[in-house]
């Protein structure tokens, strides 16, 4: 948590010192989020599903370089399926769901390609607040911090499209099992959640 203040401090301080002739947009913003898991165990699998994000959105272009950055403040649902195997053959699967907030954060790039088209290339941190910090079988982190990589393109300098990939600098969770099997027994599973997200956004 504390490094989830030093870095929305330093966005504070970048935002108040936006010189005067930015351009300031804001809108709102949703799209899909494609899920999937990585395990610190070689017995679970996971499958990629579909989940969805929406909320408002600012976007400030400077005028250097097309240089600016945007942020989203958004209602976001993550979801994947698992698959687990022990060496006796007990088997475990099942759907973990996380719903939270989504707070990307992101420096971006853009070109123009004349007046009704320009194309942006982004990075910047994400963080993700989980509403439930854990279930019956996973048990989530209260925040997660993310690397966000993304490009896409801007229409008639109101309508927004892009794709972004979301890694996570840390575990997402853990699952834990003490009654299946032999191998799901003991230390517990890490679970990191990427994501892709396919976004459209109005901005006025």
């Amino acid at each position: 948590m504390k490094r989830i203040a030093i870095l929305l401090s330093m966005v504070m301080c970048l935002s108040l010192a936006i010189p005067a002739s930015a351009q300031l947009s804001w809108g709102f913003k949703g799209g899909v989020n494609l899920s999937s898991a990585s395990f610190n165990r070689d017995v679970f699998k996971s499958d990629n599903r579909a989940g969805f994000f929406i909320g408002p959105m600012i976007d400030f272009k400077l005028p250097v370089f097309g240089l600016g950055f945007d942020g989203a403040f958004m209602f976001s649902q993550r979801k994947f399926y698992y698959d687990g195997r022990g060496s006796q053959g007990v088997t475990e699967h099942g759907k973990i769901i996380q719903n939270g907030f989504d707070l990307p954060i992101n420096l971006k790039w853009s070109i123009g390609l004349g007046d009704m088209l320009a194309v942006y290339a982004a990075a910047g941190p994400n963080f993700f607040f989980d509403f439930k910090a854990s279930d019956r079988l996973f048990e989530k982190k209260k925040a997660n911090v993310g690397i966000n990589l993304g490009a896409g393109l801007r229409l008639l300098n109101h309508l927004q499209v892009g794709v972004n990939y979301n890694i996570p600098l840390g575990r997402s969770g853990d699952i834990r099992y003490s009654d299946i099997g032999d191998v799901f027994t003991g230390d517990a599973t890490g679970v990191k959640t990427r994501t892709w997200q396919f976004s459209a956004a109005y901005l006025f």
